[in-house]
């Protein structure tokens, strides 16, 4: 398969599909008609003279200061060069590839003036898995990810180091592998490209790098979201819960469709659950504790919140967003702002939130799983205790993954700092708040991961009560992976065990066409 760029439809799932298919990039013909007419005009003004920001001047404070035409291509090499300041550990191979395709896209529009044959090397690039070797820390959102475009430019020019992956990009670092562009540009046959007049300024000015992670978390979370359900689902019949509190009468009187969809995976997961049946009658419990009673709520608003980010996302990917934006049907070109990082930069902290919610209530169902007081099972789940500690560290574990994340949720969007000489004087911090927000769904996967061991062992001990529908099969896939905890055992080798499953979507395989799930 092959996926035809246009600047103008690339999804979420096209992208997913992409990174693990190691699809082939092309851009369709109509995109390089676009892409042709926009260069034309971009060449007549060079021919002309004509006084036209990053092309015939500087950047930033030197936008009054004009070139001659004999120096605009150094000028091109000299932004990329003097832009690639970044800093850090190198942002994750797979994330500069979804970077690389999501500049293409906004490139193939036709608004940006570069050549086509500039194009061609980028996507050369993508199709054969060289990718750049790029520092994470360096970019304020200000003109878009200034730093981190230019040293992915950097290798197209020939200046720097890239990583070559056979197929599937894998983020392992101990099979990173560094080797010198041209190196890399001579096994296949390539040649660096020289820039022209305002190619370099065209590659450089957008929001590729905090939209990638952007794309990737979106993708991620929508999956991690289902499996907080299916997690919650088990620690519900762990603890004996009721489902009382997930009748439909009780969410269409505040009818958020993501507290509806939660109620209702939760109904799903727990049908026909034996355990629910041994408590309905001399139970002195009224109601659960928040933890379980308001799974709807809490997962709910999360969903919501997911559903947006998405929807904001998805515009982002198929937007133009450098500047100058030239117009060949106008014969125009305008100097704009639509660089700016603020839209990203906003729902990646408003996500980090709302992935955090779901670490903080997922600990807390952790914690009154390994409580024998709260859970009325052996205390940590362990049935020598004091021998055996059982699962009380994976608590701790989870404790501290939350506690990190309320640092990492704390919004980077509202932090602005003035750069090039005040002249941009309002940054979005986007880039940060993508980091950081990639950071958190990485904590959430592992909380979610500890219930999920956490919840299995609870169930241990309720047998020979059979679980529901759904939970019944999640528990016997567990199984299959992880045993039953009799002894002390190493617990993160479970956790990571289980993470793997998570992240291989093999629970959502095996609930599919069984048990039906938003």
């Amino acid at each position: 398969m092959e996926l035809v760029l246009d600047g103008q439809s690339l999804t979420l799932e096209q992208i997913e599909s992409f990174l693990k298919g190691n699809l082939k990039v092309s851009i369709s013909t109509k995109a390089k008609q676009r892409i042709n007419k926009s260069r034309k005009l971009v060449e007549k003004w060079v021919e002309e003279g004509e006084v036209v920001y990053g092309i015939t001047t500087g950047f930033g404070e030197f936008a009054n200061v004009s070139i001659s035409k004999s120096d605009l291509e150094q000028l091109q090499e000299n932004l990329i060069l003097s832009h690639s300041a970044g800093v850090g550990e190198p942002l994750p191979p797979f994330i500069v590839k979804i970077m690389m395709l999501l500049r293409v896209n906004a490139l193939s529009r036709g608004f940006s003036g570069i050549r086509y044959s500039t194009l061609q090397l980028l996507l050369e690039m993508i199709n054969h898995n060289i990718i750049p070797v790029i520092p994470s820390q360096g970019s304020v959102g200000s003109s878009g990810d200034l730093a981190p475009l230019s040293h992915l430019v950097l290798t197209m020019i020939g200046k720097s180091e890239v990583q070559i992956f056979n197929d599937v990009i894998n983020d392992d670092p101990a099979k990173f592998k560094k080797v010198n562009a041209k190196t890399a540009f001579n096994k296949f046959g390539l040649t660096p490209v020289k820039l022209a007049a305002k190619e370099g300024l065209a590659l450089i000015n957008g929001t590729q790098m905090m939209t990638a992670f952007a794309a990737y978390i979106c993708i991620e979370a929508k999956k991690l979201l289902t499996h907080a359900d299916i997690a919650a689902a088990l620690s519900h019949e762990a603890l004996r819960g009721t489902d009382k509190a997930y009748d439909k009468r009780i969410h269409k009187l505040r009818p958020f469709k993501g507290q509806l969809e939660t109620a209702e995976n939760m109904l799903a997961m727990i049908e026909g659950s034996e355990i629910r049946v041994s408590h309905l009658d001399n139970d002195p419990r009224v109601q659960d504790s928040y933890s379980i009673r308001c799974i709807p709520q809490i997962h709910g608003a999360t969903r919501d919140t997911i559903n947006y980010v998405v929807s904001v996302t998805e515009i982002e990917l198929n937007s133009v967003n450098d500047n100058p934006l030239i117009f060949p049907d106008d014969n125009q070109h305008i100097e704009g702002g639509n660089f700016h990082g603020q839209p990203i930069a906003l729902v990646m902290d408003f996500m980090a939130i709302a992935l955090s919610e779901l670490a903080n209530v997922s600990e807390r169902r952790i914690e009154r799983l390994v409580n024998g007081s709260l859970s009325m099972l052996p205390r940590f789940l362990t049935k020598n205790g004091g021998l055996n500690s059982g699962l009380m560290i994976a608590q701790y574990t989870a404790a501290a993954l939350v506690s990190e994340n309320k640092t990492l949720a704390h919004p980077a969007s509202v932090d602005s700092i003035p750069t090039s000489a005040n002249q941009e004087d309002h940054n979005s911090m986007g880039s940060i708040a993508a980091r950081k927000c990639y950071e958190v769904l990485k904590n959430v996967e592992n909380v979610i991961s500890i219930e999920l061991l956490t919840a299995a062992q609870g169930i241990e001990f309720l047998k020979p009560l059979k679980c529901g529908k759904g939970t019944s099969l999640v528990h016997q896939e567990i199984r299959e992976h992880v045993k039953e905890l009799k002894e002390d055992r190493i617990i993160h080798k479970d956790i990571d065990t289980i993470k793997n499953l998570l992240k291989n979507g093999d629970l959502l395989k095996i609930l599919k066409g069984k048990v039906n799930l938003h």
